[in-house]
């Protein structure tokens, strides 16, 4: 199974804070001897925080589109597998060798060809339900001379695969030549010690193959008779006992699969095998790289393994907006100074959350706390996500200690606060930048549930309204389109102005709407929300309220 890695990740809709918090947290965490950490993000930067990230020498971190547990995250080690030209035998011995009950059987390329059960081998060659059954081998001439180690004098068609009958010589010469008459001696083999009357009436009958037992040698006369007769002639040092056992286990272990089997990539998810396993009664899937070679079998005790994948959440706890198959691994910590919301875990966690401004500061304070000091990249890149998430110190989630923090990394990272945030500002307004009204919606927007009914909310800055009311028409019908495709009770985009330190709030939701929003209403859809800068602690709970009851 592949080793743990622990993602620090933030939600489906990164923003400056969200990014910049999962590298600074990570980093603190390495430092704290933490092994296999790595940054994520859940979606795509905007160009705020593509502009932070370039400013400060500092690689993206990578996106993770989804973390549901995948087949081959539960796969362990090398497959034990055979080549399709292997005797049975030799599936047998690494059935014994390694403790093992399926057997995939591979091309020279290392694809599967099917699946060896060690119950069905088993059944098949024990169990025969006719007698007929019992003596039926699937061979080719070579396969039966490597398994009994034997010398071929006279070989047809070697590499051909038949289906014979196995024959021990075991009656009295003068019973022999009758009864070899009512057996087909061109799908036969005959198994003999050298008993000369019997060897010379078998070839002269035409046996498809005769083996000579106990090193027994043929003298020329006979061996030119079975090149006439077109039998092949292999002798073995083994005795005939032995000989018969090994030759039932002479078939290539590719005559014994059927093509018909589970085959998925190491890419699927398990949920999806956890099905295809069901639907097809298999007991196990052959796991394929994408050149489809073998790289494992997978079981149903694969099923029951928990995903590789931890995850610390920052910038949010609600599942709803986590990347995708969030719920399906072990979160294993929190940072975040949002409100708490529909969060469970099989077992304690850290769970740090506090009301300040950024999730940002709350890594800086944790640094403090650890009595580590960040490096100057580390500490521009919080100084960054905490002068966007409280508007420059402008919005009300804005606390002292953010004032603090801010001042403790501005030194860090030697940068002049207002000069950085409106550097940021300025290269990041999706107002500007962004020219699909969709993108422009969804760059910074989450969902929130109330009473069984979901709200949609994104928010922009911008300097001031003017492009805003350029796009008005454009936005209002996209938010209108969003709100239909997902069924929101509300769809809205809150447009804040930094610089004046007020918002507008284009607001598409039940007909009695304008009676209750609460804000005074500027045109159709159009709502003046004044002083509000804060989507978290000030939109956001007063839309619940009303949405409530």
């Amino acid at each position: 199974m592949n080793p743990i890695k622990t993602y620090v990740i933030g939600h489906r809709n990164p923003d400056t804070d969200s990014v910049c918090s999962a590298l600074a947290y990570a980093e603190l965490l390495r430092l704290q001897g933490r092994q296999n950490i790595e940054a994520a993000r859940a979606g795509n930067l905007n160009q705020q925080t593509e502009f932070v990230l370039e400013a400060l020498g500092q690689e993206p971190p990578r996106r993770l589109a989804d973390v549901y547990p995948r087949v081959g995250d539960v796969l362990e080690g090398q497959p034990v597998a055979i080549d399709q030209h292997q005797p049975l035998v030799a599936a047998l011995e690494l059935y014994h060798r390694h403790n093992i009950r399926m057997l995939p059987v591979i091309d020279a390329e290392q694809r599967p060809l099917g699946l060896l059960l060690l119950k069905e081998m088993t059944e098949l060659f024990l169990l025969p339900t006719r007698p007929d059954e019992m003596r039926r081998v699937k061979i080719s001439l070579n396969s039966l001379a490597r398994c009994l180690h034997a010398e071929t004098l006279v070989a047809f068609d070697a590499d051909q695969l038949q289906a014979l009958d196995l024959y021990v010589a075991a009656r009295d010469e003068e019973s022999f030549g009758e009864w070899l008459q009512g057996i087909d001696q061109a799908h036969s083999i005959l198994l003999c010690g050298m008993r000369k009357k019997v060897v010379a009436a078998s070839i002269n009958a035409g046996i498809r193959v005769l083996i000579l037992t106990g090193g027994s040698d043929l003298e020329p006369g006979l061996l030119a008779k079975a090149r006439q007769k077109g039998v092949s002639v292999l002798t073995t040092s083994l005795d005939t006992a032995n000989s018969c056992w090994l030759t039932r286990l002479a078939s290539p272990v590719a005559a014994l699969v059927s093509p018909d089997f589970l085959q998925v990539g190491r890419r699927e998810l398990l949920s999806d095998l956890r099905l295809k396993m069901i639907n097809q009664n298999a007991v196990g899937a052959l796991v394929v790289n994408e050149a489809g070679q073998l790289e494992g079998i997978a079981t149903k005790s694969h099923l029951l393994k928990s995903s590789p994948v931890q995850l610390v959440l920052v910038d949010h706890n609600e599942l709803s907006q986590a990347v995708p198959g969030a719920d399906k691994v072990e979160i294993i910590e929190v940072v975040d100074h949002h409100r708490l919301g529909n969060f469970h875990t099989d077992r304690p966690i850290r769970f740090c959350n506090q009301p300040l401004g950024s999730t940002c500061t709350l890594v800086a304070n944790l640094y403090r706390q650890a009595g580590l000091t960040p490096t100057r990249k580390i500490a521009g890149l919080m100084l960054a996500g905490l002068l966007s998430d409280t508007i420059i110190l402008k919005s009300p989630t804005t606390t002292n200690i953010d004032r603090q923090i801010c001042v403790w990394l501005a030194e860090l990272a030697g940068r002049n606060p207002e000069t950085f945030a409106g550097q940021m500002f300025a290269a990041g307004s999706p107002m500007t930048t962004l020219k699909d009204a969709r993108k422009l919606i969804t760059t910074d927007f989450k969902e929130y549930e109330v009473d069984g009914r979901t709200l949609g909310l994104g928010q922009v800055e911008v300097v001031n309204f003017h492009f805003f009311y350029e796009r008005q028409q454009e936005i209002e019908a996209e938010l209108k389109k969003l709100r239909q495709e997902k069924g929101y009770a509300l769809a809205a985009l809150l447009v804040t102005d930094i610089v004046e330190g007020t918002s507008l709030l284009l607001a598409l939701g039940p007909q009695e709407l304008p009676l209750i929003i609460g804000y005074p209403q500027q045109e159709e859809n159009l709502y003046q929300a004044r002083g509000v800068l804060s989507r978290k602690k000030q939109l956001v709970p007063h839309l619940l309220k009303i949405f409530k009851n």
